[in-house]
Formats: structure tokens, C-alpha cells, sequence
């Protein structure tokens, strides 16, 4: 965490308003620079970064509505505040059209201001991390690599990329929703075989009656009805890679065949006299433990050393709930595409109960989560109140929290507030009371997280 205190501009032709207010601002820890000719003010906007500007609306030279309008063309991701004595309907509706966060009437009490400066800033930051991650997936997709930046799917993404490039087997374990089939796609397009074809068999979807002609396939005539061949998927899969997703579900008669086409690099057609050759690269995936599968006498231990040359395990969404922004995000993009939307994010109140979920169906659960949202949702933001009742019926039950070993300080200190405001349902008062700390602090390390 980074030690940013946001730049607040505030404009107003009259001293003892500008000095009031960058007394109240300064107590909170913010930057603050006055100007009282709003033409100086514009030369502020194009040499800061101002986070918000906090302009009065009647004043010489320049209004507070033309202020806005030249500060949304030279400084477009400052959040604008407007302060006005006339408090009209009018004046507010015109100068929230024309961008503004929203406004307020003199004479200024200080609880409202910085509620209001609070909640501004609060939108700001959404909007940057929202362009941050996009641009992180927009890098993403042009590695077609899997989504996720924590410490334990990175470790998996490593050993992705370097079993990529060879030839050995891989088998892929995980639970339901985990992204196996995604992995083993990645692994193909990482490979120097990403050019041929990548083909995927469900082994518990096809039934046992069909699944061993949908491997290997048939000659014509090899049974009634065969009035044609056809090529089975080892076959489809020359020169590329085959995933056989759910290898644990498959028949021990096939899995005798599935070991002769490993180690001889050979398919048997259904009906053929003569096996056909096929380069293929195999990956296997599943939800059992084959270990204890060949313990039980269900699965083949020579097939299980000739699959189980590299295994790669794709963690739960539990164990990985810091990749859950850019996971949202992510299948936000991809379905504001398919339903023609443009939701720009989630707010962090509805983040932070995904955050907090236990995912048993894992990413999976998490996209048709999503994309429940962003279908119904009425608004450009999801809110909590666009999650499913099985999420926000369930109250927050965090009492306590846990860290890693070697988890810096300050990010311990950030944690404990954050999960503290959780608690007290953002009160930042008694949250401040229970942690034995003064208020401005909660206030000051809010906007610098």
C-alpha cells in the first residue's frame, strides 16, 4: 500500500471560505490547494493531478458550471463537487448532467462535506481499479493465459508455462468449476503444438455405450448402422493435444486401450484390421484422487504412472479470494459483450461479500453469478442488491481474521481496519472505537487504500 493522499482543488472567490475550508481539509490529511480567481484554478487542473475539485458556483470571471465543463475536457478523472447558496433543484440537476459527483449548499456543515469528499473518493478509486484491471486482462488475453494475479494461482501458472513446451503427459486435478479444461487449453496454446487442434472429451457425459467409437472410432460396417466410418477424437486431435476431462469416470476396458495408444502411440478403430498412428499430446483431468481410485482397484495403476507424469492442481476460488476483483471484472467484459450491457464495475460493498463467500462451486459459480448480475441489474454499477439471495441472505460473520506469515505490517494494520468498518457496517466512528484510534485516521487510511 502506497502512501497517496489525494489532491483536493478548492475554488471560491471569497478568502475566509477558501481558509475555513483547507483548515477542515488539511485536519483529514488531504493535499489541498486554494485559488480564489478560478482561471488560476485551470492552470491547477493542467499541471496536478487533482483527485476532486470543490468549487462554489457563483463566482467573478468564471462560474462554477463553466469551471466544470473546461475541468471535464483538461482533467477528466477529477470527481467535481459544487458548492452553491441557491441550493436549487435546478442548479443541481444541470451541474450533475454535466458531471459532477454532486453538491452542496452554503452555509457548509463539515460532517456533510466530508461525507460527501469520502464517497466521492470512493467512486474515483473504483473507476481506476476497474481501468487497471481491464488493462491487466486485455494483456491476459493476448497471452491466452488463464485469470489470476494471487501468490497461489501464480505458482500454478508457472508450472503451466513450464510444462508447456514439453511432450510429457499432464494430469490435471481440481474440483468442479476450478478451470481444468481452461488449464489444459492454455497448455495447448502455450505449446509449439497451439497451432493444431485442441479437442475435449467429457468421459462422464458420453455414455459407456458410445464413448469407446467416440475415442477411437469405427470403420464402415464395424456394426449395425455403421454405414460409414468415422474418425474418433485421438484421431481429430493429430498432431494437437487431447483432453480427456473426467479420466477417472472411464471404463477399465478402455482404459486397457487408452494405455496401448500411450505406449505405442496407436489407435485401434472399432472394426479396423490395422491400428492408425497419431501424434498426439494427452492431458487428463479430474475431481478424484486417482491414488486412492488404483487403491480400490477402480483405475489402472500402469495408467495412472503413464498419465501422472506432471500433475498440475488447480486451486479452489476459497484458497485464491484475492483474485476474485480481476476474475469480476473479467466476466463483467465478457458479459456486457454477450448482452449487449456496459456495467462499468461492482461497488465494494457487493465486492466484499463475494470476497467473503465460500464458493463451493468455485469460479464457475462466481461467472454465473456474474452474469445473473449484469443481465439483471437496472444500473451501470452491481450492487448488492443484483447478487443471489443464497449470497446477501447470510450475515457477515467475520469476528476474526488470519495473515500470512510475512504479510508487511501496514497491510495487517489496512486489513483490520478494513474487516473492523465491515463489521461495524462501514461506521467509521465506531469502528475507530473499537480499534482505540482516532476517527481521522480511519478516514485518512480509507483513501489511501
Amino acid at each position: 500500500m502506497d502512501d497517496y493522499s489525494p489532491l483536493i482543488l478548492v475554488v471560491d472567490d471569497e478568502k475566509s471560505i477558501l481558509k475555513s475550508l483547507s483548515r477542515i481539509l488539511i485536519r483529514e490529511n488531504y493535499q489541498v490547494i486554494t485559488c480564489e480567481d478560478p482561471r488560476e484554478a485551470v492552470e491547477v487542473l493542467r499541471n496536478e493531478y487533482v483527485s476532486l475539485l470543490l468549487s462554489d458556483l457563483k463566482m467573478k470571471n468564471i462560474d462554477g458550471l463553466s469551471l466544470l465543463k473546461m475541468s471535464r475536457k483538461i482533467s477528466p478523472e477529477s470527481e467535481i463537487i459544487i458548492m452553491t447558496a441557491y441550493g436549487s433543484v435546478e442548479v443541481a440537476v444541470e451541474a450533475i448532467k454535466e458531471g459532477a459527483y454532486d453538491f452542496i449548499t452554503k452555509p457548509i456543515k463539515k460532517a456533510q462535506l466530508l461525507k460527501t469528499i469520502d464517497k466521492a473518493l470512493e467512486k474515483q478509486k473504483l473507476v481506476r481499479e476497474n481501468r487497471s484491471l481491464r488493462k491487466e486482462l486485455a494483456l491476459r488475453k493476448k497471452q491466452n493465459i488463464l485469470v489470476g494475479n494471487s501468490p497461489v494461482f501464480k505458482k500454478t501458472m508457472d508450472l503451466i508455462s513450464q510444462v508447456s513446451d514439453s511432450k510429457a503427459n499432464v494430469l490435471i486435478y481440481g474440483e468442479s468449476g476450478t478451470g481444468k479444461e481452461l488449464a489444459a487449453k492454455t497448455i495447448h496454446n502455450l505449446s509449439p503444438r497451439s497451432g493444431e487442434p485442441f479437442v475435449a472429451v467429457n468421459c462422464a457425459a458420453l455414455p459407456e455405450s458410445i464413448i469407446e467409437s467416440e475415442l477411437f472410432g469405427y470403420v464402415k460396417g464395424a456394426f449395425t448402422g455403421a454405414s460409414s466410418g468415422r474418425q474418433g477424437r485421438f484421431i481429430q486431435a493429430d498432431g494437437g493435444t487431447l483432453l480427456l476431462d473426467e479420466i477417472g469416470e472411464l471404463a477399465s476396458h478402455l482404459q486397457v486401450k487408452l494405455l496401448r495408444v500411450l505406449q505405442e502411440g496407436v489407435i485401434e478403430q472399432v472394426g479396423a484390421d490395422k491400428a492408425v498412428q497419431a501424434d498426439i499430446r494427452l492431458i487428463a483431468a479430474t475431481h478424484k484422487d486417482l491414488r486412492k481410485e488404483v487403491e480400490k482397484g477402480k483405475f489402472r495403476e500402469d495408467l495412472f504412472y503413464r498419465l501422472n507424469v506432471i500433475n498440475v492442481t488447480m486451486p479452489p476460488l476459497r484458497n485464491r479470494l484475492d483474485d476474485i476483483p480481476l476474475l469480476v471484472t473479467h466476466f463483467i467484459d465478457k458479459f456486457n459483450k454477450k448482452n449487449n450491457k456496459e456495467i462499468k464495475g461492482i461497488d465494494e460493498s457487493a465486492l466484499e461479500i463475494l470476497s467473503s463467500y465460500h464458493w463451493p462451486g468455485n469460479v464457475r459459480e462466481l461467472e454465473n453469478i456474474i452474469e445473473r448480475a449484469v443481465v439483471l441489474t437496472r444500473e451501470d454499477i452491481i450492487r448488492i442488491k443484483d447478487l443471489p439471495p443464497e449470497l446477501t441472505s447470510v450475515p457477515y460473520q467475520g469476528t476474526s481474521i488470519s495473515v500470512q506469515i510475512g504479510t508487511p505490517l501496514e497491510d495487517i494494520e489496512n486489513k483490520i481496519i478494513k474487516e473492523t468498518l465491515r463489521f461495524t457496517d462501514g461506521n467509521k466512528k465506531d469502528a475507530a472505537k473499537l480499534l482505540g484510534i482516532a476517527t481521522r485516521t480511519i478516514y485518512r487510511r480509507v483513501s489511501e487504500d
